[in-house]
């Protein structure tokens, strides 16, 4: 038995891994981001939004709550954490098959025949070991080891998902509701105008016409608020969906514009993107998966080297089992090689490359997408900027139009054709001046998940 030790432990030691080892690929990438320049801003040591954890970036007590309690309820981060366990299990399954097999029989056999008995009792150990002399296990553990790290990113990826999606809900649940205050505000002051129009014509100073134009600006703005209140309950009940909640009511904290903006955003440099973006994390173990398993199907080239044996004992007697008999073992080793298998090894070798060649691809693909997307996102946010500073004041000269036209009117100067007119504008500038605000704060939530934040509190 010492020297079948030695055999196994000289076997462990001289065995080799074919197949290629993993390097990470390279890819071109630029020096900075393509943004706008006023958008960027240039850090020392080269840091990141997407470094900051979210419970830094968004400063909204109401949202952060419904952060953490999507990072205890959500089902698609529940579902991912079980994928995590699935595969920790696989990475047991592959790495099983490094090790012997041994398994223990226990036998009894009592016998009578005319003028002759016994019993026996048997106890006996048996094993069997693949050697993986070439590495076959080793690679596949290698690649369950890398596809349990790429699940594992996965779930990070579906935290900022979720995140980004819970940010960008509760904006947009808050620009609604300053649209439906707006609206709510509008509809109060033309129904007062409405009435005044009503007693100037009753006062004979007034026309039929006026009336029914103040009637069309009531409806108008009436018509808007129930459409608005069914857009504010789908998207609270899409929130109570994301935190694993029954449909309900969100409590609100701070106003859509109180929501603090930076004048730049650090964007860091490019590379960093490699190791921030859990998308990418995840595409390069799926390479490193589909690298490791090329070895696995060279591995099946060579001949397998096989040790079997048994050992136990025997005795008439139960006592007997553990004195006086010796240990009666057997050790054999055995080798195979394919001779023929109409070409399925290499087919399987070429499947496993191809395989490697398209994770490959996906990966640069992945990276490409992300520099693209961060970008998008900067442009953004600084033309959203911009764009926001526009329609402010346009909605303040169209609230100062519609103050003009409405003395205009009082005295007898203007027609409520004009009036009209004016209001409308300012009720459309309004409503574009509190989109401009939501896509001014998505545009952030955007650059934030694209520089790879979002999955760290």
């Amino acid at each position: 038995m010492k020297r079948s030790g030695l055999l196994l432990g000289a076997l462990a030691l001289c065995g080799c891994t074919v197949g290629p080892n993993y390097k990470r690929p390279r890819v071109d990438l630029p020096t900075s981001y393509r943004a706008p320049e006023a958008a960027v801003s240039s850090t020392p040591s080269g840091t990141s939004l997407g470094d900051e954890k979210w419970s830094n970036v968004f400063r909204d007590p109401e949202l952060l709550k419904l952060i953490r309690a999507g990072l205890t309820n959500n089902y698609d981060l529940r579902i991912a954490a079980t994928r995590i366990l699935q595969a920790r299990a696989q990475v047991g399954l592959a790495r099983s098959n490094q090790f012997p097999n041994v398994s223990g029989t226990g036998g009894y056999v009592s016998q009578r025949v005319p003028g002759f008995g016994f019993n026996y009792l048997e106890l006996i150990a048996s094993f069997s070991w693949d050697a993986d002399f070439w590495g076959k296990y080793r690679r596949a553990t290698e690649a369950a080891r890398a596809q349990l790290l790429a699940t594992e990113w996965n779930r990070r990826e579906v935290i900022a998902t979720m995140v980004a999606n819970l940010a960008t809900y509760y904006f947009g649940l808050r620009e609604l509701d300053l649209e439906k205050q707006i609206s709510q505000q509008t509809l109060a002051s033309r129904r007062e105008s409405l009435q005044l129009t009503q007693t100037l014509l009753n006062g004979g100073a007034g026309t039929l016409e006026d009336v029914r134009q103040s009637e069309q600006l009531v409806e108008t703005a009436a018509a808007a608020i129930p459409d608005l209140e069914r857009q504010i309950t789908q998207t609270e009940d899409a929130i109570s969906t994301l935190t694993g909640q029954n449909p309900g009511t969100v409590a609100r904290g701070r106003e859509l514009t109180e929501e603090p903006l930076p004048d730049a955003i650090p964007a860091g440099i490019p590379s960093r993107l490699l190791e921030r973006r859990p998308d990418i994390q995840a595409a390069e173990q799926q390479l490193v998966a589909a690298n490791a398993n090329i070895g696995v199907a060279r591995a099946q080239f060579f001949p397998d080297l096989t040790l079997t044996g048994t050992g136990g004992v025997g005795s008439r007697s139960l006592g007997g089992l553990f004195t006086g008999n010796p240990l009666v073992y057997s050790l054999q080793a055995g080798i195979t090689q394919q001779i023929f298998n109409g070409g399925r090894l290499r087919a399987n070798l070429q499947l496993s490359e191809a395989q490697e060649q398209q994770y490959l691809l996906t990966y640069r693909q992945t990276v490409l997408q992300a520099l693209q997307q961060v970008s998008d996102a900067l442009t953004a946010f600084h033309k959203y900027r911009e764009y926001r500073g526009h329609e402010q004041a346009l909605a303040a000269a169209a609230q100062d139009a519609a103050r003009l036209a409405e003395l205009r009117f009082r005295g007898g100067a203007a027609s409520y054709l004009e009036v009209l007119t004016t209001e409308t504008n300012y009720y459309t500038a309004e409503i574009g001046l509190a989109r401009a605000h939501l896509s001014e704060r998505l545009s952030l939530v955007q650059v934030y998940q694209a520089l790879g934040g979002g999955w760290e509190e």
